[in-house]
C-alpha cells in the first residue's frame, strides 16, 4: 500500500540551470554550443522556456543529459511509475514548500499501529496533519541531513516521542543530544525491517540515504529513501561538492536493483528503473 500524489520538484530550468552549475559552464557558453540565443536560456531557467525538439536536443548534447527525460520534461508528460511490490506500507507525508512540497515518509507493517519515520518536515504541526491516525508508535528517527524543511519538525516530535532513538549522518552538531551518528555501511533491524546506511553527499557534506528492506520476503522490492540526492525527473542541487554528488549518484544507479522504489526528499514517488531510463542526469 503506498499514499501518493505531489508534482515533480523539478521543471525544464530547474533542470538546465543544475545541469551548467555540474558543467561549470554559463549560459553564454551554452549558447554558444548549443546554438541558441542566451536570452532564451534565461527565459527557460525563469521558466518562460519553449524550445523546439531540435534544440532540446542540442542542449541535451551540450550539458550531457539524456534527451529522452529533457524531451519529456518540456512537454509536460515525464513518466510516473506504478509504485509496487513493497512488502510494507510506505505513507508519504508532503508539506508545502516554495511551489512544492517537502517529504517525510513512514514505513510500517500494513495494520500496525508502530512505524519507523525518515525526515521530519519543516514543522511538527504541518506533519501531524498528515501523519496515519493508526501509527501511534515509533521505533526509530531517521534524518537524512539537516535542512530546515526535513528537520524543522523534530525538536517537538521528540518532546512527543521522548524514547524513541534518532540517528542521523555522521558530523552533525545540530540534532537532538541523544542522537545516534551512523556511517556507511551501518545496519538496523527493527522488526522485519533492515534498515541499511548508504553515505551520501554532494548536496551538503552531511547527508545519508537509507535503503529499507525486508530480509524475509526477497521478492519484495526494497524503499531507498533519497533525501536530496535523487528525484523524479531530477537531482538536488550540489550546494557541497559536484564530485560527490556525481559519485553517490552512481553508486545508487550501479549498486541497487531496478526494482527499488526511490522515495526522494522533495516530489512524487519513483523507482530505479524509471529514473535510469528517464532522468535527465542518470546517463
Amino acid at each position: 500500500m503506498v499514499i501518493e500524489y505531489a508534482p515533480l520538484e523539478d521543471e525544464l530550468g530547474d533542470v538546465l540551470d543544475k545541469a551548467m552549475r555540474h558543467q561549470g559552464i554559463s549560459e553564454f557558453t551554452l549558447a554558444s554550443t548549443a546554438q541558441i540565443p542566451a536570452e532564451r536560456i534565461r527565459d527557460a531557467i525563469d521558466y518562460r522556456g519553449d524550445f523546439s525538439r531540435e534544440e532540446l536536443q542540442r542542449l541535451a548534447r551540450a550539458l550531457s543529459l539524456n534527451e529522452v527525460g529533457l524531451q519529456a520534461l518540456a512537454q509536460g508528460r515525464y513518466p510516473r511509475p506504478e509504485i509496487s511490490g513493497l512488502p510494507f506500507c510506505l505513507y508519504p507525508l508532503r508539506t508545502p514548500h516554495g511551489i512544492g512540497v517537502a517529504n517525510a515518509y513512514l514505513v510500517a507493517e500494513c495494520g500496525s499501529n508502530t512505524g519507523v519515520l525518515f525526515d521530519a518536515g519543516l514543522n511538527y504541526a504541518q506533519i501531524r496533519r498528515v501523519w496515519p491516525r493508526s501509527l501511534v508508535n515509533l521505533n526509530a528517527i531517521f534524518v537524512t541531513h539537516v535542512e530546515q524543511e526535513h528537520v524543522g519538525g523534530l525538536e517537538a516530535l521528540c518532546k512527543d516521542y521522548p524514547a524513541v532513538p534518532v540517528f542521523g549522518p555522521k558530523a552533525i552538531s545540530s540534532l537532538p543530544t541523544h542522537a545516534t551518528a551512523l556511517g556507511e555501511g551501518s545496519t538496523l533491524t527493527f522488526g522485519r525491517f533492515q534498515i541499511q546506511v548508504r553515505h551520501t553527499p554532494g548536496h551538503v557534506a552531511a547527508h545519508n540515504s537509507y535503503l529499507v528492506s525486508v530480509p524475509s520476503l526477497p521478492s519484495g522490492a526494497a524503499v531507498f529513501v533519497s533525501g536530496d540526492l535523487l528525484f523524479a525527473g531530477s537531482i538536488g542541487g550540489a550546494y557541497h561538492c559536484h564530485r560527490q554528488l556525481r559519485e553517490s549518484l552512481r553508486r545508487l544507479a550501479n549498486e541497487l536493483p531496478d526494482s527499488t522504489v526511490i522515495a526522494p526528499g522533495h516530489g512524487p514517488l519513483t523507482t530505479l528503473s524509471n529514473e535510469r531510463q528517464f532522468n535527465p542526469f542518470l546517463l
